[in-house]
């Protein structure tokens, strides 16, 4: 299977299926001396991890990361750094049935047609279990960015019809939701909680701030900061959308709405009376927040019946049981995050090489 690997400089490798020993990852390209240690993986980790609410799957995993190479005396060395995260509660005859038919919005079908063979428990490469790899490479992805100063403010906009209507930053950590609005995170619940009872789940949205960032970042052709991102977060199996800035609402704005107003600032610096670009010009960034959003599809393993077909051809009528969870979004909000710190960091690092005044400036004898 090729298309396991993301990155060109800070690059990383995912490895592990849902129901097999254990998930990992390999991260290759980052910089010696980053102070780091598995507790600041696991604050990551345990954003994602299963069992946190009745919003989520009650599989019992407590997703602890083991890093076994790249760190010695508390600092990385320059060399490949390896995790791994076993797996403790995986129940793989609650997907026996699986292996004759095909999920509706699942990737069963696909897997057979491109492989000619699946791994069928819990999904296998194509389960949201995969996302562990990312979750765990993105906390260092992340802290090597707060050493520039580069910050992520990631949350959940909406759920189903409700959308948040305020935004208290203290908020987003304190409800099982992830959102910044309490009184929009109590409607959500209640909407969760009726399609429960309906045998059904919700789709949602998540937006992802980024501040810090400098202008400058990106390339203007096949590398632009805001394709990498959209490659970033779309790679997530369950995101169906992504837009930047004021997105699909650009389509429906006038070039003098939608266009961002330069002004020089009282410190002499340029900046932007308004944001509609979502922080990216012409593919780099341009000192500006980068703010996106990641349309996140409803959870396709569902307890009410419905219509598929089964391998040998047959039309067929499913239930699927199981541990799922009823909405995928708030578990999401750890992944998107960690995809975007992903994109940035290497974008950065890229970026090292695009002057020559700059590398004549760091490698010059003092």
């Amino acid at each position: 299977m090729a298309g396991s690997t993301f990155g060109n400089i800070f690059k990383i490798t995912t490895w592990g299926e849902s129901h097999g020993k254990g998930i990992g990852v390999v991260i290759d390209g980052c910089p010696a001396g980053l102070a780091l240690c598995e507790e600041d993986i696991q604050t990551y980790l345990d954003r994602r991890k299963p069992g946190q609410s009745r919003y989520t799957t009650q599989r019992k995993e407590s997703d602890s990361a083991e890093i076994l190479s790249g760190i010695f005396e508390g600092k990385t060395t320059g060399t490949p750094i390896s995790m791994v995260v076993f797996n403790q509660d995986q129940r793989s005859r609650d997907y026996g049935d699986i292996a004759n038919y095909y999920r509706p919005g699942h990737a069963d079908y696909t897997f057979d047609t491109k492989y000619g063979f699946r791994d069928y428990r819990g999904g296998g490469r194509s389960s949201g279990r995969e996302t562990i790899g990312r979750v765990a490479a993105g906390a260092v992805a992340a802290k090597l960015l707060a050493q520039m100063g580069i910050s992520f403010t990631t949350y959940t906009k909406s759920i189903g019809p409700v959308e948040i209507s305020s935004f208290d930053p203290d908020e987003i950590g304190q409800n099982p939701l992830y959102m910044p609005d309490s009184s929009a995170a109590k409607k959500a619940q209640e909407y969760l909680e009726d399609c429960m009872k309906l045998k059904d789940s919700s789709g949602g949205m998540i937006e992802c701030v980024i501040e810090g960032l400098p202008a400058g970042i990106g390339d203007p052709v096949f590398e632009k900061l805001d394709a990498n991102l959209a490659k970033a977060i779309l790679s997530i199996g369950a995101v169906k959308g992504f837009e930047i800035g004021d997105g699909f609402a650009a389509a429906h704005a006038s070039g003098s709405t939608n266009n961002d107003s330069f002004y020089i600032t009282d410190t002499g610096e340029t900046a932007k009376a308004t944001n509609h670009s979502g922080g990216v010009l012409g593919g780099i960034s341009d000192g500006s927040s980068i703010v996106f959003r990641a349309a996140i599809k409803p959870t396709p393993s569902i307890a009410s019946t419905q219509k598929t077909v089964n391998k040998s051809g047959e039309n067929i009528e499913i239930s699927i049981h199981g541990r799922h969870d009823p909405i995928i979004v708030p578990r999401a909000v750890v992944v998107v995050e960690s995809m975007a710190a992903l994109t940035i960091c290497d974008a950065l690092l890229l970026n090292m090489t695009a002057r020559l005044d700059r590398i004549c400036d760091f490698y010059k004898k003092s």
